[in-house]
């Protein structure tokens, strides 16, 4: 059973992975398959070192997980809830979005 404490690290943890936009699209693409690295760095336009930090963020926060098939590794999400708590999560804030209640958001860069 999580403990408050342990609950508060694994939300930090996922807002941390969440935080960059490079991290966010990796989550939705492999949301959709797993995936092999050359191809994740093809798809998303970036270089095969850049995407590996990545990837090794996202080992480190506990959202992926690297599965070895012959030569190659494979990378997939560390559980099939996360994608659907990625498409919830993105559901949410896109509704949020549309219905801004704060009059004076875009003056304030507060919401």
């Amino acid at each position: 059973m999580l403990t408050l404490a342990s609950e508060v690290e694994v939300l930090a943890r996922f807002g941390r992975a969440l935080a960059d936009p490079i991290r966010c699209r990796l989550l939705l693409a492999l949301r959709e398959a797993p995936a092999h690295p050359s191809d994740l760095a093809d798809r998303l336009g970036i270089s095969r070192t850049r995407l590996s930090n990545h990837l090794a963020c996202l080992r480190d926060c506990g959202l992926v997980v690297a599965v070895p098939i012959g030569r190659r590794t494979r990378y997939e999400l560390a559980d099939p809830r996360l994608g659907h708590a990625l498409d919830d999560l993105r559901t949410a804030v896109v509704a949020v979005e549309a219905d801004r209640s704060c009059a004076d958001a875009e003056e304030k860069d507060c919401c």
